[in-house]
């Protein structure tokens, strides 16, 4: 079964308790292997001025589901979590990326793989590291790690368990 790594992220509402369901509901969705990393605490990137805070974290597990269908699978999860799509980068009570895929290169007018931002924040860069340091994603210059070292992290602190 392909491998799936998603990242998580949330600002608004009980951010810690709605990051733990989305990994729960996914742990479930799991065929297999299922990793989480940290909590993470970073500040809002490319966000509305006065946006509060992130708690990210990120989970690797195997899937059944194709990439576009385990896309829309997240975005129901997040839904029911509250989410509204409205301005970009707006606060928000789960945002769920689908980071990596099976290590495909995939470009649609739905999804884009690996996720496009993913190698320069260091947010989803500093989780990653956590579930798989060597990990390269395609097209990218070196590992997370790697990537990591090179990328700004003022602002971000670890800060517990998602699970």
């Amino acid at each position: 079964m392909p491998l799936a790594i998603v990242a998580l992220g949330a600002n608004l509402g009980d951010t810690k308790r709605t990051l733990r369901r989305a990994a729960l509901t996914m742990r479930a969705m799991a065929g297999g292997r299922f990793a989480a990393a940290s909590l993470w605490r970073s500040e809002p990137v490319d966000c509305p001025p006065g946006s509060p805070s992130f708690l990210n974290s990120a989970v690797a597990f195997r899937t059944r589901l194709g990439p576009e269908a385990l896309l829309l699978e997240l975005q129901c999860l997040e839904a029911v979590a509250g989410r509204t799509r409205g301005e970009a980068n707006a606060p928000r009570t789960l945002d769920l990326d689908l980071i990596d895929y099976q290590h495909m290169v995939l470009r649609t007018d739905f999804l884009t793989l690996p996720h496009p931002r993913a190698a320069t924040r260091a947010f989803v860069l500093a989780p990653l590291v956590e579930l798989d340091p060597d990990l390269v994603l395609p097209g990218a210059a070196g590992s997370v790690s790697a990537l990591l070292q090179s990328t700004d992290k003022s602002g971000l602190s670890r800060v517990g368990s998602l699970t």
